[in-house]
């Protein structure tokens, strides 16, 4: 296209390249979660760490029990009681067997387990003799076997994996107390505008509630960040680079200007920043202004618009990305899936569009994306409503119900 628009794939390339990784901290598993992994975690002892039984029963020779049935029952003996946690390892012989309990150590000898409801008496008459009446499957019949999930130094979890709890535990179970994880971004949030003022307080003409910043800060929180600033500024003076020398004091990695960043006279960022950041046109909707720089100290500078919707859109495209990159994740965009529009909205000519949607699982075989909002920048209570965003192509000029569209889903 021949306009002046920037392309959003080269604005996000000039965003990442700027991102330099942050620095690796040691911590306990249990302090872990929410942080990245920066270094691969490899499996300290086996999964599982000894052949263990996967139900109650008993530990048999298959050989014994292999033609077992109601018709002919198999009387064997009980030599041992085996609890979850023992270290006795009893030498089963032929017409004998152990009564165990799921997770026990498999007696070395056993050859199959037994569950209690294919015997007679089950566990009400299970420490004396047992008569099997059901045969296992076959030899090694709920036996969970040492290493078959991992063995000892295998690699259980990759480097730039987000801990979450499937991830922590797993890392628990090979045994690995301590990981190497990303410190988490510092970062200060800063809304713009002399309207703006603390929700909940009275207003009077002209003004309106400041939530770009508690907006901001949460999505900042959910990409792993850590808010140490949250403030708001006015539209006129030298606020930005107070904020800045306030902020390179503090060590802060990036700051988030919402505000400020268009063509209007009273821009406060564009007009204080204008050496440290450039400003663009981008070629999306909303979010077409876009300034984008950093400090001499190399704190990263993003400057989006002020309206919800647009900052909002923004963070996503540009802020969240390099927030992950910053911390080593290995993915860094939210999952696309591909569902059907359940109504008709209009596109902006020219650019490409991301329109806050909700999905209806009414049919869990066939999702559709509802419009969240009418498409307006400004629409803060329709936001709240949104799941997702629709992604529709520049070159896109109308969404018909029906369409198939792709969802950028934000959870």
């Amino acid at each position: 296209m021949s306009d002046d628009l920037r392309e959003i794939a080269d604005h996000l390339a000039d965003v990442l390249s700027a991102v330099t990784a942050l620095p690796t901290e040691v911590l306990a598993l249990e302090e872990a979660a929410g942080r990245t992994l920066t270094e691969p975690v490899f499996a300290a002892v086996d999964i599982p760490v000894f052949d263990n039984s996967a139900m109650d029963g008993f530990a048999v020779l298959f050989d014994d029990v292999k033609d077992a049935s109601p018709g002919t029952p198999v009387a064997l003996r009980v030599i041992a009681d085996l609890p979850a946690g023992t270290d006795l390892n009893p030498p089963v012989v032929s017409g004998e067997a152990a009564r165990i309990m799921t997770g026990a150590p498999v007696p070395s000898a056993a050859t199959a387990v037994v569950p209690f409801e294919d015997t007679v008496g089950g566990l009400a008459d299970s420490l004396d003799t047992v008569t099997v009446v059901r045969a296992p499957r076959g030899s090694g019949a709920h036996i969970r076997r040492r290493g078959d999930d991992a063995v000892r130094g295998a690699e259980v979890i990759a480097a730039g994996t987000p801990l979450g709890g499937l991830q922590v535990g797993a890392i628990a179970a090979a045994g690995v107390a301590q990981v190497a994880v990303a410190r988490r971004p510092r970062v200060a949030v800063v809304s713009t505008g002399s309207e703006l003022v603390r929700a909940g307080a009275p207003l009077r003409r002209g003004q309106i509630p400041e939530s770009n910043s508690i907006l901001l800060a949460t999505l900042v929180t959910d990409a792993g960040g850590d808010v140490v600033q949250q403030t708001t500024i006015d539209d006129i003076g030298d606020g930005p680079l107070r904020l800045i020398e306030e902020a390179e004091a503090a060590s802060v990695d990036v700051i988030v200007f919402t505000g400020g960043v268009s063509a209007g006279a009273y821009e406060v960022v564009k007009n204080a920043l204008g050496e440290m950041m450039t400003f663009s046109k981008v070629r999306m909707q909303p979010g077409k202004p876009q300034g984008f720089g950093a400090t001499p100290g190399g704190t990263l500078l993003f400057g989006l618009p002020g309206n919800p919707v647009s900052a909002a859109v923004s963070f996503e495209v540009f802020v969240r990305p390099a927030l992950l990159a910053l911390q080593g994740r290995s993915l860094l965009a939210r999952p696309i899936i591909t569902v059907a529009a359940g109504a008709g909205w209009r596109t902006p000519p020219g650019r490409a569009q991301f329109l806050p949607v909700t999905i209806d699982r009414s049919d869990p075989a066939a999702w559709v994306a509802v419009p969240a909002t009418t498409g307006g920048s400004h629409l803060a209570g329709g936001l709240g409503r949104a799941e997702a965003y629709a992604l529709v192509d520049a070159d896109v000029t109308s969404v018909n119900a029906g369409d198939l569209v792709d969802v950028m889903l934000l959870s």
